[in-house]
This record gives C-alpha cells, sequence and structure tokens, in this order.
C-alpha cells in the first residue's frame, strides 16, 4: 500500500526537492513530474487534499541567467536565481497538474510568514480554502527576498511547518535517499531504519548533513528536524525515494517517524517555531516543575538573554545548556532579567510594580 493512503489520511503534504525536479544542466525532469502529477490526481479523485512543497526555482533560475554554482555563490545569485526561476516552477507544475484536470496555485512564504503567529493563521486559513476548494498549492520559500537571518534555508522544515498551518496528518519528503540509516548510506555496513517512534539524541546522531546532489540545502539534519516538527503538530512523516517513477503511489522502502499525540494549536505553533526572541536559562528545580506541569516562575531563573518583549516566543535551557521547552514570555527582556532568580516579595520591589504569576505560564509553553 503506497504511503498515507487518502483514506487514512484525508490532507497530505508532498515535498519535492531540487535534485529530483531538475536535472543535472539544470532542466525540469518534466516526464518524472507528470508522473507525479498523475499520482496527486489518483489520490485527489479518492478525496485527499495535497498540497505541494517544491524546491527547484534557484537551480532552474540559475540555468536560465548562467550562473555559477547553481545559483548558490552569493545571496545575491540566489535571490536572482529564485526571482526568474520560480516563474518558471510555477508554469510547469499548472502545466502537469492540468493535464490531470487539477487547478495549481501559487504560495510564497518566508520564515517571518510562518514564525508570526498572526500571519501564521492567514497562512492557514489560505491553505485550508484553497485545500477545501479542491486546488493543489503548491508552496516555496519566497527565496528572491529571504536573507540569511530570516530563511527557513531548506524546504523540509518549511514542509513540516506547512503541514502543521493546514492541518495535515502526513508529510512525505520525496528525496535522493529512501530514508534513515544508521550511518552514512554511502558507508559499508550502513542499515536502513524502517520506522522511528521518538526522535532521541541516538537518532540524531544517525544524520548526515550533506545534500547528495549539491542541488538543494538540506541533508538528513534538516529531515530529522522536520520529523521533529511534524510529529510534534500530530503529523506522520515519511523520507522516501524519489528516484522511481510514480513515486505516490509505489510502495518503497522509506523510514517513518510517528507522531506524536496531537497537542493544541497553539502549542504546536511554538514547539514547530525556528526563532525565539530570547533565551531564559533555568535551574535543575525548575526543570523538574516544567516537567512536572508547572509554570515557569522568576525564581528559577538564572540567566537572562536577548531583546524581547511580552509575548515574544523565548527558548528556555536547563543548566546544561538543553533547550528543554519554549514559551511565550510574561515580561520584556529589561523586566525579566530584573527579577530573575528573585522570589515574589522581592519581585515587586525591583520591578515597581505587582509582578505577573509566571515568568512563562504552562498555558503558553510547550516540553521539547
Amino acid at each position: 500500500m503506497p504511503l498515507f493512503p487518502p483514506t487514512s489520511c484525508p490532507r497530505l503534504i508532498v515535498k519535492i526537492g531540487s535534485a529530483l525536479l531538475v536535472d543535472e544542466s539544470g532542466a525540469v525532469r518534466r516526464e518524472w513530474l507528470a508522473g507525479v502529477a498523475a499520482d496527486i490526481a489518483a489520490r485527489a479523485a479518492k478525496g485527499q487534499q495535497i498540497a505541494v512543497v517544491s524546491s527547484g526555482a534557484i537551480a532552474l533560475g540559475a540555468r536560465r541567467l548562467g550562473l555559477a554554482k547553481g545559483g548558490r555563490a552569493t545571496l545575491e545569485d540566489a535571490q536572482a536565481a529564485a526571482a526568474t526561476g520560480q516563474i518558471a516552477l510555477s508554469h510547469v507544475w499548472a502545466d502537469v497538474l492540468g493535464a490531470e484536470g487539477l487547478t495549481a496555485a501559487q504560495i510564497l512564504v518566508t520564515l517571518d510568514d510562518l514564525e508570526d503567529r498572526r500571519r501564521y493563521l492567514n497562512a492557514s486559513a489560505t491553505l485550508d480554502r484553497l485545500l477545501g476548494l479542491g486546488v493543489v498549492p503548491v508552496i516555496n520559500e519566497n527565496d528572491s527576498v529571504a536573507t540569511e537571518e530570516i530563511r527557513f534555508g531548506d524546504n523540509d522544515r518549511l514542509a513540516a511547518r506547512v503541514a502543521q498551518a493546514a492541518g495535515a496528518g502526513g508529510v512525505i519528503l520525496l528525496s535522493d535517499v529512501d530514508g534513515l540509516y544508521d550511518r552514512n548510506p554511502a558507508h559499508p555496513g550502513a542499515n536502513h531504519i524502517a520506522r522511528v517512534e521518538r526522535i532521541d539524541g541516538a537518532i540524531e546522531a544517525m544524520a548526515d548533513a550533506g545534500s547528495a546532489s549539491g542541488m538543494g540545502s538540506g541533508g538528513m539534519v534538516s529531515k530529522i528536524s522536520a520529523a521533529r516538527i511534524a510529529n510534534a503538530a500530530g503529523a506522520h512523516l515519511a523520507i522516501a525515494s524519489g528516484r522511481i517513477d510514480r513515486p505516490l503511489s509505489t510502495e518503497a522502502r522509506h523510514t517513518l517517524f510517528v507522531a506524536e499525540k496531537g497537542a493544541s494549536a497553539r502549542k504546536a505553533w511554538l514547539a514547530g517555531g525556528l526563532t525565539a526572541k530570547g533565551r531564559l536559562t533555568i535551574d535543575t528545580g525548575a526543570v523538574r516543575a516544567l516537567n512536572a506541569g508547572a509554570s515557569l516562575l522568576a525564581a528559577g531563573v538564572t540567566a537572562v538573554a536577548g531583546v524581547f518583549a511580552r509575548g515574544d516566543i523565548l527558548d528556555i535551557a536547563g543548566p546544561d545548556g538543553r533547550v528543554v521547552a519554549r514559551g511565550l514570555s510574561e515580561y520584556p527582556g529589561a523586566d525579566a532579567a530584573a527579577i530573575a532568580g528573585l522570589g515574589r516579595d522581592a519581585q515587586e520591589a525591583a520591578l515597581g510594580y505587582a509582578p505577573r504569576t509566571a515568568m512563562v505560564h504552562r498555558d503558553h509553553m510547550v516540553l521539547l
């Protein structure tokens, strides 16, 4: 049975990497892509709603502009290539989906569009409406305006974030590899991992950051990061090979990352965030309290870093530096720093006003 059949997964996100969509000369692999469109149409006919996260704009644009290193020599080259290639990419998708009787829509997003809560909800509403109308949204990062500081950097994590925004139950990352191995699959004796119930340090240690094709920007590290985001939002994620014809209808070896029990929408959004405005370091007692379901009190905070306002997202790290939670700050940065480590009575004297019940309330926090 193919991955994520329509009967068990009403809404699916499919990510296609540059190396699958564009050949080494920079031309679209149109015949292969037509097969993917046929697969999408077959699933749509059975009631499944599908959105595509498509790489390829930079690779296509670089060929048309004659840019070195696939358009990635400089940020300016990447932006110019993306602006040029995105038109070609959208045209190809409209053609192959149109040939199957499907309507394509283009959505270009930046990191801020999915990190800002209000813009995230707007994107979510747009996706929901398009999918409800039977349209196939084709999504890509807006590389023509993104900078190194404000970008996803790879479409694996973008696909996971889109799944979260769309309320999808499954994500398929079509790649040049057929899943996770316990070491680089190019090395002798590498063993394929078919199923991952929990992403821990051992799983992360198996990842290889390299992109085999040289075209893409992600590797196994980005795919595991994507799996963590998708799983936290209640979506299963599969890494599967796109080096076969009709990859969405052919049963083949893959790695399945099993979703966690669904968190609330707000907590799933927090868990999937890739940026934080600040960082709180807490003591071991506070770590235990958070794991027991408590809010974070100022008394347990040992250090405050960053410039942030009330309501901004903060990473919360234990004494060893590992981020254990993420939440919305109840204080601006200066006030948080002023009361770090203080009991409630001392907080009022430091602030000049009555303190809030917590530094980060448990209702606005998610454990990682």
